[in-house]
């Protein structure tokens, strides 16, 4: 990489005089494009002085502006002898002055800068078509001239850069603080159907050209990097530029350029280990646009309608109801309030009082139902009622599994003799529940290197086993079993 210094040219944009400088220069600038290359002080003077803020400003100012921009290499003075009358005018040097390539390229990015916001930005998917088509005549550059490789390549990576910044601008609003807070606007309801409309038909058109550019990116990639870029690369080098031979050997940096430039064309469409590809990023970005629209959409018809209480016409179209002398003229009210109804049949399993299939549903009594809304963030209603005493019945609960707990351990403790419990000594059908409990003490203590434990009740023991197994018989079935023993101390 080359070495990044300051660029002297671009001083008079933020020094604390730069008002008048760009003024300067703006009239430099506009001047260039309408063909006027060099213009003298007084040309100058006299373009300043028709702007009131300069009402003060003098020649010699001008002179020392001058001077500083052609130090900063923005205007390139050209002497001009044929001026001369005078010895004075010889010492004074009358020049002319010119801008260097440098300012016009400073002053043409300015004067975009400050209509970036005007240009209109869109979501076309024209440069899909174009790229897919360069893409498929990718075969026929192998065999053409380094020119029209080279013609090919421009127009691919113009079509590719068009591509990627109108997207990236038109999306770049919908995220800027002016946009967000006009899209949570009542006026911008009107237009949302216009907004969602224009983004869906791209978010399809998007799916169906990013598939087929991936699927023909897959078939010509090999020949594009083998043959191809190689022949892009020399139809570069082919064209005279007139500082090459100051700069040296070009080779390596138009590589890099050209490589560059087409794997990020390929990143584009097609998926990288442990990336996604940019157009997929495209079409989550303008998801989440057109689900944002319509999120700031509803929200700002619920909004509306907070402030609106129907409760007084409701009241006069229920009494208009009540009123009503027949049947048909109910029907006439209802289809003047809530027009055109979307009918829904419902089946319930009350009893009828007649089974006559051409009977009315009006002609049927009327049977209630408890509706409940189906939204997730419905919560039924509580009564707020005070905390009621329930120590008498804590108190309960509590001396009933005490005295559950006490009748438990005496039938535990009823199998142990001599401070042991022999398994292969016990007769009589075991309780399953005094069953769950040996087996527990005995997995608690298989668990522990020491083959010891300790019981709910706070008793140690320690875990034996003799040879053989044993059957344990139990309420609910027998039980076959290695012979152990549990010891207590």
């Amino acid at each position: 990489m080359q070495r990044l210094e300051a660029i002297n040219e671009t001083s008079y944009l933020s020094v604390p005089n730069a008002g008048i400088y760009r003024k300067i220069m703006r009239y430099f600038y506009r001047e260039y494009e309408k063909m006027h290359f060099q213009l003298y002080k007084e040309d100058v003077y006299a373009l300043l002085k028709e702007e009131t803020e300069f009402a003060d400003y003098t020649m010699n100012q001008l002179e020392a502006d001058l001077d500083a921009l052609v130090r900063w290499k923005n205007l390139t003075p050209i002497q001009d002898p044929g001026k001369v009358y005078t010895i004075q005018d010889y010492k004074n040097k009358q020049y002319r002055y010119t801008m260097s390539e440098y300012a016009v390229e400073i002053e043409r990015l300015t004067v975009r800068l400050e209509n970036l916001f005007m240009e209109s930005t869109s979501l076309s998917t024209n440069f899909f078509v174009r790229l897919e088509k360069s893409i498929e005549e990718a075969g026929t550059m192998q065999d053409a001239s380094l020119k029209e490789v080279n013609e090919w390549w421009n127009l691919l990576q113009e079509d590719f850069k068009w591509l990627n910044q109108n997207y990236q601008d038109y999306l770049r609003d919908f995220y800027s603080g002016k946009t967000e807070h006009l899209m949570k606007s009542v006026e911008f309801v009107l237009h949302k159907d216009k907004f969602i409309t224009y983004l869906t038909d791209f978010v399809q058109e998007l799916q169906r050209y990013s598939r087929r550019m991936e699927q023909l990116l897959a078939q010509r990639t090999p020949v594009i990097e083998d043959v191809i870029l190689e022949r892009v690369i020399q139809s570069e080098l082919d064209i005279p530029h007139a500082l090459s031979e100051l700069r040296g050997n070009l080779e390596p940096n138009i590589r890099e350029n050209v490589w560059g430039k087409w794997n990020s064309l390929k990143r584009w469409f097609v998926n990288t280990p442990g990336r996604d590809c940019e157009s997929r990023k495209v079409l989550q970005i303008t998801n989440d646009v057109i689900r944002s629209i319509i999120q700031n959409a509803a929200l700002i018809v619920q909004l509306q309608n907070w402030g609106i209480s129907r409760k007084d016409d409701y009241q006069k179209f229920l009494q208009m109801f009540l009123k009503c002398e027949s049947l048909e003229d109910a029907h006439r009210l209802s289809a003047h309030v809530f027009g055109v109804q979307k009918i829904q049949h419902f089946k319930t399993n009350a009893p009828r009082e007649e089974d006559r299939i051409n009977s009315s549903v009006y002609e049927e009594p009327p049977v209630e139902f408890q509706i409940k809304p189906h939204s997730r963030t419905y919560r039924e209603k509580k009564d707020r009622q005070g905390f009621s005493d329930k120590s008498l019945e804590k108190m309960m609960q509590r001396e009933a599994y005490l005295q559950s707990v006490r009748s438990q351990k005496e039938i535990v403790m009823h199998y142990v003799k001599d401070k042991k419990i022999t398994f292969s000594e016990i007769e009589g059908p075991v309780p399953e529940m005094t069953k769950n409990i040996f087996l527990q003490w005995i997995a608690m203590a298989n668990m522990s290197s020491q083959k010891s434990g300790q019981t709910e009740f706070g008793q140690e023991y320690q875990l034996s086993q003799e040879e053989g197994t044993c059957v344990l018989k139990c309420e609910d079935g027998d039980l076959t079993m290695p012979a152990y023993i549990l010891e207590f101390k």
